[in-house]
C-alpha cells in the first residue's frame, strides 16, 4: 500500500479525529447495537476507508491489506493449535499434567507455575502460537483449582506477550536493534531484565486482582463431545505430554539458533539456502512445528494407544469449527488496523512528535506508544519509531547499554494498551471468553500497565548505562 494516493489530504489532526470517530463506531455497534464483531470491524474498517480519501476502485485492497496476512498467519495456527489442545484434551493429558502440577507446587502456586512455564516456551515462540499451545492446560488447571479463567490465563498469556515484546530473537526488538546499532545479544540480556520483572507485576499481581476481581468461566472452545471424550480417554504418562509440549519447542528454537548463527556468517543467505540447513529450518517454521507437533500427538494419544483412525480424524476435524470465529474476527482485527496503517496515520503523528524535540528515550516510547494506540500493530510501532529516532540515536553518540535501553524504551511503547484494532486484542477476548468491554478493563488495562514499568526499568538502564559510559 505504500504507492496509495488518497483522494484528499486531511493532515494529522484530521487523521487523529478519523482514527478516533472510527474506534468509537467499532465500540458503539459492538456494545450498543450488538452486532457481531466480525461483521462490526469490517463495516467500521470500510467507512474508514471511504472518509479517509481511499479511492474506489482500492477499497477491496486496502482491507485486504490487513487482513489477509492475518487471517493467513492466524488460520494456521489457531487451527493447528487446536487440533493438539484438542487431542491433549480428550486424551486425558491435560487433566495429567494438572494433576502433577498441582501435586508438585500445590494448589495455590499451581497458576504460577503454568506462567513460569509460558514464560520459557515464549523465549523462541510468538505470543499466538504459544497462548494457542498452552491453552488446554490453562484451562485444565483453571478447571481443577475453581475460580476465574483470568486468575491462570492472565499470568500465562502476559508471559508470552512480555517475552515476544522485549527479547530477541522475537522480530520487533531484532529489528529495532538493527535499525538503531544496538547489539542484539546485550539487548537479550537486558530485555529478560526488563521482561520478568513486567511479567511478575503485572502477570502475577495485576493478573491476579483481575482474577478476583472478574469471575471468568473456562470456555468450552476445547472441549470435545462427551463421545468422543469416553472413546478418547487413555490417560497418557506426565511424560507423554512434556514431550507434546517440548516438541515444538525445540523445532522452533532450532530454527531461531540457525537464524542468529547465519547471521554471524559472512554470507548469511547462502548459509541458509545450504540444503540440510534449509531443511532444518523449515521444520522449525512455527506452523510446520506444530503440524509435526499435531501428528505426534495424534500417534502418542491415538494410534499408538490402539484408538481407531476414525475417531482420531473426528476429534481433529471437531477442533475446527469452534475456532472459526476466534479466526475470522482476529482477521478482521488485523483488517481494522491495516486500513489505519494504509491512510498514513501512524507515519503522520510519528513524523509530529519526532519534530518536538524531547529527551531522546522518552520520544522514542511515546511516538511508539502512540502509533500503537493509533493503528494497532506493535511490530509497526516498534519498527516506526526507531526508524524515525535512528538519525538522532546515532548523531548522539550513546554506548552499547544506553542504546539498548532506548531499544527497550521503544519496545514497552510497541505494546501498551492494546485495544479493538489490534488483532492480538481479539485473540484474548475470543479464547478466553471476554466481550469487549471486559476485555478494555482487563487486557487493555494490562498492556497500558506492561508499557509503563518496562519503559520504567528501561530509564533506570539507561541512568546506569550513562553511568557506566
Amino acid at each position: 500500500m505504500e504507492d496509495l494516493v488518497l483522494n484528499w489530504d486531511l493532515g494529522t489532526g484530521g487523521l487523529l479525529v478519523l482514527a478516533a470517530a472510527s474506534i468509537a463506531l467499532l465500540l458503539v455497534l459492538i456494545m450498543a447495537f450488538k452486532i457481531h464483531a466480525f461483521l462490526a470491524l469490517m463495516i467500521t474498517s470500510l467507512l474508514t476507508a471511504v472518509a479517509a480519501g481511499i479511492p474506489f476502485n482500492r477499497l477491496l485492497e486496502a482491507i485486504a491489506f490487513g487482513f489477509n496476512p492475518t487471517l493467513g498467519n492466524v488460520m494456521l495456527l489457531v487451527a493447528l493449535g487446536a487440533m493438539l489442545g484438542r487431542m491433549i484434551e480428550t486424551s486425558g493429558g491435560a487433566r495429567v499434567l494438572t494433576d502433577k502440577l498441582i501435586g508438585r507446587f500445590g494448589e495455590q502456586r499451581a497458576g504460577m507455575a503454568v506462567g513460569v512455564a509460558s514464560l520459557l516456551m515464549g523465549f523462541p515462540i510468538f505470543f499466538d502460537a504459544g497462548l494457542v499451545v498452552m491453552l488446554p492446560i490453562i484451562y485444565a488447571v483453571a478447571r481443577r483449582l475453581g475460580g476465574s479463567l483470568l486468575s491462570v490465563a492472565f499470568p500465562a498469556a502476559l508471559a508470552f506477550s512480555a517475552m515476544h515484546i522485549f527479547v530477541p530473537p522475537h522480530p520487533g526488538p531484532v529489528s529495532a536493534s538493527a535499525i538503531l546499532g544496538a547489539d542484539v545479544g546485550l539487548v537479550l540480556i537486558l530485555g529478560l531484565v526488563v521482561a520478568i520483572p513486567v511479567w511478575y507485576l503485572v502477570g502475577v499481581l495485576f493478573g491476579g486482582w483481575v482474577g478476583r476481581r472478574y469471575d471468568i468461566p473456562v470456555p468450552s472452545i476445547l472441549q470435545g463431545t462427551p463421545d468422543e471424550e469416553r472413546e478418547m480417554e487413555s490417560n497418557p504418562s506426565f511424560g507423554r505430554i512434556v514431550i507434546l509440549l517440548a516438541l515444538p519447542l525445540v523445532l522452533i528454537m532450532l530454527n531461531t539458533g540457525l537464524n542468529m548463527f547465519a547471521a554471524t556468517q559472512e554470507d548469511p543467505d547462502a548459509f541458509k539456502a545450504e540444503p540440510v540447513i534449509a531443511l532444518l529450518r523449515t521444520l522449525g517454521e512455527t506452523p510446520v512445528a506444530l503440524l509435526i507437533t499435531v501428528l505426534v500427538s495424534m500417534w502418542l494419544l491415538g494410534w499408538g494407544m490402539g484408538k481407531r483412525g476414525s475417531l482420531i480424524e473426528k476429534v481433529a476435524d471437531s477442533a475446527l469449527g469452534p475456532i472459526a470465529s476466534v479466526v475470522l474476527v482476529t482477521g478482521a482485527g488485523g483488517m481494522f488496523g491495516g486500513v489505519l496503517r494504509a491512510t498514513g496515520i501512524g507515519d503522520a503523528i510519528a513524523e509530529s512528535l519526532n519534530a518536538i524535540g524531547m529527551p531522546v528515550i522518552l520520544a522514542a516510547f511515546l511516538i511508539s506508544q502512540i502509533v500503537r494506540i493509533a493503528q494497532g500493530s506493535a511490530t509497526v510501532a516498534l519498527t516506526t519509531a526507531a526508524s524515525l529516532m535512528a538519525g538522532v540515536v546515532v548523531d548522539a553518540g550513546f554506548n552499547p547499554v544506553e542504546l539498548a535501553a532506548i531499544v527497550l524504551a521503544t519496545a514497552a511503547g510497541s505494546v501498551g494498551f492494546s485495544h479493538v484494532n489490534d488483532s492480538g486484542f481479539w485473540l484474548v477476548s475470543r479464547f478466553f471468553g471476554l466481550d469487549v468491554k471486559t476485555t478494555l478493563k482487563t487486557w487493555t488495562i494490562a498492556q497500558g500497565l506492561m508499557a509503563i514499568v518496562g519503559f520504567a526499568i528501561s530509564v533506570v538502564i539507561f541512568l546506569v548505562g550513562g553511568l557506566l559510559g
